[in-house]
């Protein structure tokens, strides 16, 4: 089969093919360590991603928040990747993002094309599939629909789905708690560090200029799952990601020399520490290697919210108080842009370590 430019990976999930075009298959020594996500899932011999429980991020208890805060920074340090619980969002709200979020993706193709971006073009928000080769050479089984949700003002609304109706509400107030909660989690993270508060908060940006874009990967069912990914392995380039996921597995983290399966934890927000902390905090805080599993059984849905400083206005590089002598800054001095291309031109083959 010839993949057309206009091509989405739902479109070739529900033609009936029984065996994906070449474009999608991985390398082969990447196939080694391609697993039955289902599999995976009941296996609990690996190590689990923590679970840590927020309730008392914010407690008047100096002894509870203290060790709530000592849960995050440990999660952040060794794993990078967490689910976090007692976050704050309300199920309802989550639920509504979830049926906006699956309502648009439950529209034909056709009327998903209205949203279609454009990023040849330079327009790289709204409905897309991965139809660039990428570090592999090698296509994604995903389509998705991305754009910025906060703040407010930088918004785009014409490329915002008015099917489902509920759709901009929805979206909108998640983005506003989501920001909230990140001002939480960057208050713990800074104090984790020995820093003041609001330090993290304050080098990403602040509240002005940390902006949150949606990224809604939506992972039709593949006729060989075997051979394919959702998403290649890669780090994330921002501060912080959220994510939700419509309970069906299929994130794997690269950790301890090994592909480790996320468990579905109900009510829970998974939480990425992003590139952007990680140079700040000059290594001591994981920005994990992650990557998406795709199966022939159930379709998944995830929604991440990427927190990102400004491209061009702040230098990423390691904070003062966490360099020494006995520890030399790991990252030389670059603006997030900079950092965002070093990423996409470095040659990143010996990044994908393999079982």
């Amino acid at each position: 089969m010839v993949i057309q430019a206009t091509t989405r990976v739902e479109s070739l999930s529900t033609s009936g093919i029984r065996q994906i075009p070449k474009e999608y298959i991985r390398p082969q020594e990447e196939l080694r360590s391609i697993t039955n996500i289902f599999d995976e899932e009941t296996n609990k011999q690996k190590p689990q991603v923590p679970t840590v429980d927020l309730t008392d991020i914010e407690s008047d208890d100096p002894e509870k928040r203290h060790k709530c805060l000592e849960e995050l920074k440990k999660a952040a340090m060794e794993w990078g990747v967490m689910h976090v619980v007692n976050h704050g969002i309300s199920g309802d709200l989550i639920g509504r993002v979830k049926a906006a979020g699956e309502g648009f993706f439950g529209l034909p193709v056709e009327e998903k094309e209205k949203y279609g971006n454009d990023p040849d073009g330079g327009r790289i928000q709204g409905y897309g599939s991965k139809l660039a080769n990428n570090a592999s050479g090698q296509l994604e089984w995903e389509d998705y629909f991305f754009h910025l949700v906060f703040p407010e003002e930088k918004r785009d609304l014409t490329i915002w789905p008015t099917t489902p109706s509920d759709y901009t509400d929805a979206t909108t107030e998640y983005a506003k708690q989501l920001r909230a909660l990140a001002t939480k989690i960057l208050s713990a993270l800074s104090l984790g560090l020995g820093l003041e508060e609001g330090r993290l908060e304050k080098e990403v940006g602040g509240i002005e200029e940390l902006i949150l874009q949606l990224k809604i990967n939506y992972y039709p069912k593949c006729p060989q799952p075997e051979l394919a990914l959702g998403v290649e392995a890669h780090t994330d380039v921002s501060a912080l990601t959220f994510i939700l996921h419509n309970m069906v597995p299929g994130l794997q983290l690269f950790y301890d020399g090994q592909w480790v399966s996320a468990q579905c934890v109900p009510d829970s927000i998974i939480l990425h520490i992003g590139d952007t902390l990680e140079i700040l905090s000059n290594g001591k805080y994981k920005s994990i290697l992650h990557r998406g599993l795709v199966n022939k059984e159930k379709v998944r849905i995830s929604w991440a919210v990427f927190c990102e400083p400004p491209k061009e206005k702040i230098i990423l590089k390691p904070l003062p108080e966490t360099v020494s002598e006995a520890e030399p800054p790991l990252f030389p001095p670059r603006t997030f842009q900079q950092h965002m291309e070093h990423k996409l031109f470095r040659k990143n083959k010996d990044e994908v370590m393999q079982n």
